[in-house]
């Protein structure tokens, strides 16, 4: 069991065989190491160098809080970048900087403008820097070019369009911004003066029907339907009145021709003394409701006084027929005795009655005026929920618009100032940090890196030198493989018989080995340091 864990382990790995190929091999592994190494590296320096010179941006923030200066641009700065990336990538701008600084001249394979500006792209790059929450908060501008001075001008004007570049956007993005609130708002404007107009309109059309003109028309309608009583009482005493002189008229035409009563009275004085009875009666009723300022207290005043100067006339007419108790032929006949007794009052009593027809008829007229009213003020007070919900819905419309107006205002506003502070470079932008550098050492070809890709295809080189030449060779070098190619054990060994001449020849071939080690390593390490310190 031992012999075979011994038999495996060195199936898996002979020591003592790769050793013995080292010492073997050893030229034959250098001289391609150091061959292929020397191959590599000296392409690094073949191939043209190209310098890279770069720049920091730095993208600042609003000197401007936001709670007074609302910003109207786009808050995503990595998509803008990327937009200000493409305008400044566009064709036309890499031809101005390519025609402008002569970029591409007499190199092979750019004969074209559209493959200039190809290849320029490519030589362009941008760096995001963003911070802990994934903000882009700066940008670095790289070019590389085979002139370092040229590298460093390109960087530089690249600098400036992106500089110049997002402040153009910023501006004409906010005055986009502000242009478009300015359309919505006289949109707004004029909306918010349609829905006044038709608030306006409907009020001007239904004026007195409005919820606002309900307390007043309430106490209109009350002080007309106190009138409507006051005339209706009015025209009824009239009325009362016109029976009275009527009949009063009567009598008096009754009258005319017959004598004196008894006790020298007139038959129409009872009459009179009644109605002066019955009007005083009434005023002491109206007084007791009125004021004497009140129209029918006036009214009711000027009839008694009118009676009583009626009732004095008839007094003094009798007191001039018991004077005159015989008068002559030609007065008889001229005037006869019912004439001079009853013309004047009756003709009293008629202008009296005309007087109460007419007030009558004005009474009558102004109870329908009064009614006509009374129903106009009752239909309005009907129309006003109507009228109410109506306007309403006007308002609401109104409400909407002024909202939608103020609202859009205010933004315009904001928008206004945020478009004055981007044109006062007071909103955000980008500072530049690091002015664009002048490269000393070459971007590509990075020779310390070749000097690391020379040394490894080198070991690959040699060792696969080396396993050619062994597996070319059939040769045994050791006693295990001579063990294994015998069918039986081994009895005894004859020792190796040495000369000096061997000796001194393995001893060369010693020293020769070092030595060539030696020279490549040494090389090798002069080779790195002087890519290192000349880039």
């Amino acid at each position: 069991m031992a012999e075979q864990l011994d038999e495996l382990e060195s199936q898996s790995f002979d020591l003592e065989r790769y050793l013995g190929i080292a010492r073997r091999r050893h030229i034959y592994f250098l001289v391609p190491l150091f061959l292929g190494w020397l191959a590599v590296w000296g392409a690094s320096w073949v191939l043209p160098a190209k310098y890279k010179s770069g720049t920091l941006i730095l993208v600042e923030q609003p000197t401007m809080p936001k709670d007074y200066v609302t910003p109207n641009v786009n808050d995503d700065l990595q998509e803008r970048l990327q937009s200000i990336t493409q305008q400044i990538l566009s064709r036309t701008r890499l031809l101005h900087i390519i025609d402008e600084l002569n970029l591409y001249a007499g190199e092979r394979g750019l004969a074209t403008p559209d493959e200039k500006v190809e290849h320029m792209r490519k030589d362009i790059d941008i760096e995001l820097v963003k911070d802990a929450q994934n903000r882009v908060t700066a940008f670095n501008v790289y070019y590389t070019a085979r002139d370092p001075h040229v590298a460093q001008q390109v960087t530089s004007e690249l600098t400036n369009l992106f500089i110049n570049e997002n402040l153009e956007s910023s501006v004409t993005q906010s005055e986009t911004t502000t242009k478009f609130l300015e359309s919505q708002l006289e949109e707004a404007r004029e909306s918010l003066s349609a829905q006044e107009a038709r608030v306006r309109e409907f009020k001007g059309q239904h004026l007195q029907e409005l919820p606002t003109q309900q307390q007043s028309n309430l106490q209109i309608l009350a002080g007309l339907q106190s009138q409507l009583q006051s005339e209706e009482d009015g025209l009824g005493a009239a009325q009362q009145q016109h029976v009275y002189l009527q009949s009063l008229l009567s009598q008096y035409r009754s009258m005319q021709g017959a004598a004196t009563s008894s006790d020298g009275t007139q038959p129409g004085l009872p009459a009179i003394n009644q109605e002066l009875d019955k009007l005083r009666t009434q005023l002491a009723d109206l007084r007791s409701r009125y004021t004497d300022q009140h129209p029918d207290v006036r009214k009711l005043k000027d009839q008694i006084a009118q009676t009583e100067k009626m009732r004095s006339q008839m007094l003094s007419d009798l007191k001039n027929k018991q004077n005159d108790a015989q008068p002559d032929a030609s007065a008889l006949n001229t005037h006869p005795a019912g004439d001079l007794a009853q013309a004047t009052p009756i003709a009293q009593v008629q202008s009296q009655l005309q007087a109460n027809e007419i007030e009558i008829k004005n009474r009558q007229q102004s109870i329908a005026t009064l009614q006509g009213k009374i129903g106009d003020y009752q239909a309005r007070l009907n129309q006003e929920p109507v009228r109410e919900q109506q306007l309403a819905d006007l308002t609401r419309g109104y409400d909407q618009a002024k909202a939608d107006y103020d609202d859009l205002l205010k933004k315009k506003n904001d928008s206004s100032r945020a478009t004055d502070a981007v044109k006062l470079q007071q909103g955000e932008r980008f500072q530049v940090i690091d002015p664009p550098s002048l490269p000393a050492k070459p971007d590509s070809p990075n020779r310390l890196k070749f000097c690391g890709m020379g040394l490894g295809a080198g070991i690959a080189f040699g060792v696969i030198v080396v396993g050619i030449l062994e597996m070319m060779d059939d040769r045994l070098y050791s006693e295990k493989e001579i063990k294994d190619m015998l069918p039986v054990p081994v009895i005894s060994e004859i020792p190796v018989v040495s000369n000096p001449a061997d000796e001194a020849r393995a001893m060369k071939v010693m020293w020769l080995g070092w030595a060539m080690a030696a020279f490549v390593f040494v090389t090798i390490l002069a080779g790195s340091a002087f890519s290192y310190l000349r880039g």
